[in-house]
């Protein structure tokens, strides 16, 4: 059998084990878009649920405060429950918000549930992108990493047609199913062999591991896995290791610019704001909530793309090209805005700023949307790999609240072109801060991201190959 169709057999446990891991996701991503179409239906004559403006502003707020409050229980679950059951009780919280959201009638019953979907999405977005990252193939990692973004954009795309073209109850309702079929499917994958190394289950490991190949040559790949395992446990695990190490520092740096940097590039500003940017654009050549689903399905497609290219092309190049045409997107459409502020006739080019949007869609999700969470899940050492991803996962949330405060704050006071082009200056800066500061992990084993994050050489950085002459526990 050749390396390529064993790869393949390979592909196929992994893939699906991603797959199931990842349904939340889709539940996470109609969360997150939940309010652009809910908000206006609990403005409208049609609602069920009486809510002023003020209550609108909290419905996006509280949800990623829940983010954040999700800090400790997240690293408490991933790291003593094991990846596994965190993303079970992530969905197990998931499916129980979506039943509040479908039987409730009271307001402070809505808010406790968005509260809540943001502390399980904050599960999710650390648990699945480690799982993930730890039973994959260092050559087709970047492949399935980034399926969670593909499943999130999915989750999207469904609550902008259900909220804007079905009954209420349908929203939730397919949130239910999806987060109800990752509870209970999720029970039958293997958990991370990592993990199992971790805390000595040796044997256990090896089981994991024998599920998630198609081959039973596994010996030298459970070596390689306890020696970075028990080389990192020498390497302590405290929470101040996350600052005093050197290598853990710049993972976190680099965590932190990535996920911060997708926001300041405007994404959530766009997902949760698009409809009201697009009518202040007056245009008339397509409405807004036509728009609005366009925009998802774009981000979509480009997601798909961009986790079939990313392990050829790299996360660099991935990255460089999508903050360069972003930040054009964005450029174009502060001129736009701007010119429509000084007094200029802009109606006949009221098409510009829904073409500046697709165009934004296509090529954020190309790179700045995939690759963070991608290099994020490979970075970190395993021993602080829970505590790194959930800082950065809140630092996501935060970014997010901040661009989003940021987005009102200057609209208020300035119009809408100062912002736009506060995100276009830190999409190109986007690309200074990757040809710096961020290393290639493309083809590198989690052992050898390690070693560049150290400035030295890992096994497959090397000509010669690996000694395994002396025998590991397994």
């Amino acid at each position: 059998m050749t390396v390529d169709k064993k790869l393949l057999m390979d592909f196929i446990p992994q893939a699906v084990a991603t797959l199931i891991g990842t349904l939340m996701a889709i539940s996470d991503g109609m969360t997150y878009g939940w309010t652009s179409p809910m908000v206006p239906y609990f403005m409208s004559n049609a609602t069920h649920i009486i809510m002023t403006d003020n209550d609108g502003d909290w419905m996006e707020t509280i949800n990623l405060l829940g983010y954040a409050a999700g800090l400790p229980f997240t690293i408490l679950s991933v790291d003593y429950l094991g990846r596994k059951i965190s993303m079970i009780l992530s969905a197990s919280v998931g499916c129980l918000c979506w039943v509040l959201l479908l039987t409730t009638m009271d307001l402070k019953v809505i808010f406790t549930s968005r509260f809540l979907a943001g502390m399980a999405g904050d599960m999710c977005f650390v648990a699945a992108p480690m799982y993930i990252a730890e039973i994959s193939d260092y050559r087709i990692r970047g492949f399935l990493s980034s399926l969670i973004y593909f499943m999130m954009v999915v989750g999207i795309l469904i609550v902008y047609c259900t909220g804007a073209l079905a009954p209420y109850w349908v929203t939730p309702t397919v949130g239910i199913i999806f987060t109800a079929c990752q509870a209970v499917f999720v029970w039958f994958l293997p958990e991370s062999p990592y993990y199992y190394v971790y805390k000595n289950k040796y044997e256990k490991a090896r089981k994991a591991l024998r599920k998630l190949r198609s081959h039973d040559d596994l010996n030298e790949e459970l070596k390689e896995i306890e020696q970075e395992v028990e080389r990192e446990k020498t390497e302590k695990g405290r929470p101040q290791d996350l600052i005093m190490v050197k290598s853990n520092r710049l993972a976190l740096l680099i965590s932190l610019i990535l996920n911060g940097g997708q926001h300041f590039v405007g994404i959530s500003v766009f997902l949760m704001n698009l409809q009201n940017i697009l009518d202040k654009a007056g245009s008339v050549y397509i409405e807004s909530s036509t728009a609005s689903i366009i925009f998802a399905g774009i981000m979509l497609i480009s997601t798909g793309i961009a986790a079939v290219i990313i392990d050829s092309f790299g996360r660099k190049f991935l990255l460089i090209s999508s903050s360069f045409t972003t930040g054009l997107a964005l450029l174009v459409m502060s001129i736009f805005f701007h010119l429509q502020h000084l007094g200029y006739e802009v109606s006949n080019i009221s098409w510009i700023p829904a073409a500046c949007v697709m165009v934004y869609a296509a090529t954020f999700k190309v790179g700045l949307g995939v690759v963070p969470i991608v290099m994020i899940a490979e970075i970190f050492p395993t021993t602080i790999k829970a505590l790194g991803m959930t800082i950065a996962d809140v630092f996501y949330v935060l970014a997010a609240v901040v661009s989003i405060n940021l987005y009102q704050t200057l609209v208020n006071y300035f119009k809408i072109h100062v912002p736009l082009y506060l995100f276009t200056a830190f999409s190109f800066l986007m690309i200074l801060f990757t040809i710096l500061w961020i290393p290639e992990t493309k083809g590198q084993t989690l052992d050898d991201i390690q070693f560049m994050l150290k400035g030295e050489k890992g096994h497959h950085n090397k000509s010669e190959k690996p000694d395994h002459s002396e025998q590991g526990k397994f």
